[in-house]
């Protein structure tokens, strides 16, 4: 049975190597954000006696979008939402939406924000409920625990202002970011930062979680503020060195 902790029910699906399909559950419907396949998201769907009434996509990568067309062909009524500049590249989307655009969903406003850096039109989705006790982010891959996404195909610049922008929510925003990498960004940050007591400390809560079989996320903006290198750039130049740094690190 599906416990509802909270305003927003919501639950990670571990698929691939790293992967986190994220499912937003409200009574008997769900939303599926970036499903990388297909196969897991179906059974417990299935299992759960959920009806899939929309998936999310923040950006076109096989591995945010391999599952949707077999989960709208079991689920033909489900809305696929995503960038209006990418009906090229995910062609069977059905809601259009652009930056700062505002849809309803699950009894909840979503807005819309545009987060070019790791992928031209990458978008991310912000929830908010009246008297909610906090919002809720779906970045994609431009926000991780402790990093941010490579720049496949943006600029720093545009990273860089992406992560301003998200910034800009309130610091109890709950961070649902795409892939579990957060222990590996905490540890490099550490090699920059040796002596920082926050990443020290969330990196041993981390690694007691992962030890458990646990995710590290969600986090929240809080959290990122105080131990995210990326988002605590002051500037441009800092962040091209640090995503080049972060980019050539091994761990």
């Amino acid at each position: 049975m599906l416990e509802k902790k909270s305003e927003f029910t919501i639950y990670p699906i571990t698929v691939l190597q790293d992967n986190i399909v994220w499912v937003w559950v409200h009574n008997c419907n769900a939303v599926v954000v970036d499903p990388s396949i297909s196969g897991p998201v179906e059974k417990w769907l299935l299992e759960k006696n959920l009806t899939l009434k929309a998936v999310l996509q923040t950006h076109h990568h096989e591995d945010h979008i391999g599952g949707t067309q077999k989960l709208i062909k079991r689920w033909p009524d489900a809305k696929v939402v995503a960038s209006e500049k990418e009906l090229k590249r995910i062609p069977f989307q059905t809601l259009s939406v652009g930056d700062n655009d505002i849809f309803y969903l699950m009894d909840s406003e979503v807005k819309v924000i545009e987060v070019n850096g790791h992928t031209n039109n990458h978008i991310a989705f912000y929830i908010s409920k009246e008297n909610s006790k906090y919002n809720i982010l779906f970045p994609g891959d431009t926000l991780f625990g402790g990093g941010c996404g490579r720049l496949l195909e943006g600029t720093p610049y545009q990273m860089f202002e992406s992560l301003d922008k998200l910034n800009s929510f309130p610091g109890n925003t709950k961070i649902y970011s795409a892939h579990e990498y957060t222990e590996n960004n905490l540890k490099w940050a550490l090699t920059l930062e040796p002596k920082n007591i926050s990443i020290i400390e969330r990196l041993k809560l981390i690694q007691n979680k992962r030890q458990k079989g646990m995710s590290s996320l969600p986090s929240t903006l809080s959290e990122e503020r105080k131990t995210n290198l990326f988002l605590r750039a002051e500037s441009v130049g800092k962040f091209t060195m640090l995503r080049s740094h972060k980019d050539s690190w091994k761990c």
